[in-house]
């Protein structure tokens, strides 16, 4: 069932939302040229590496020039680039993951491979359990403020609790923070 609303709703957000996805590859592309999408390794269900789509927010070959965590005033980022991680639209281009099946709509937020050697066995087994989401119940309690502990908890909680009932809260939760960001 999980699977079905993901196909469903996702197919549904990028028909809806195909405007804003062209308008913020046009901007993306006027600003600092091609590419507009950027390609991450991610981990995903049972650990296996997938790549994570999103819009490039940064400078091309940002890699190259510093940190791998990124601050709040990162000379790397875009004017542009600022703008669509502020509302989330960069993470928008993750609606095809999920219909290729790396990703669901709600689960926990997909890690990069170096963050593997944070996890004790078992927590990393039970976050492992489930596929990760574009949103999850982290983010939507916390939006980008949670602390490591708060996060990995917020992601064990609900790969203990899945159910489509908690992923349609999340998603409510979620739709909720962004709108309450994009009113102030």
């Amino acid at each position: 069932m999980k699977r079905v609303i993901d196909i469903v709703l996702s197919l549904l957000a990028l028909l809806v939302l195909a405007p804003l996805l062209l308008g913020a590859a046009l901007a993306i592309a006027l600003e600092t040229g091609f590419p507009v999408l950027f390609r991450q390794t991610r981990l995903g269900l049972n650990g296996r590496e997938f790549g994570m789509y999103k819009f490039r927010s940064m400078v091309k070959n940002a890699a190259q020039m510093g940190p791998y965590f990124t601050t709040d005033h990162d000379p790397r980022i875009t004017r542009v680039g600022r703008f669509i991680r502020s509302t989330s639209i960069d993470e928008l281009p993750q609606l095809i993951n999920v219909l290729t099946g790396d990703m669901s709509l709600v689960g926990p937020r997909p890690d990069v491979p170096v963050q593997r050697s944070l996890y004790v066995e078992a927590d990393w087994a039970r976050r492992c359990s489930v596929r990760p989401g574009i949103t999850g119940l982290a983010q939507a309690l916390y939006r980008s403020d949670a602390t490591y502990e708060q996060r990995l908890n917020a992601d064990l909680r609900y790969a203990r609790e899945i159910s489509v009932w908690l992923d349609l809260r999340i998603l409510i939760w979620t739709i909720k923070r962004l709108l309450g960001r994009a009113s102030n």
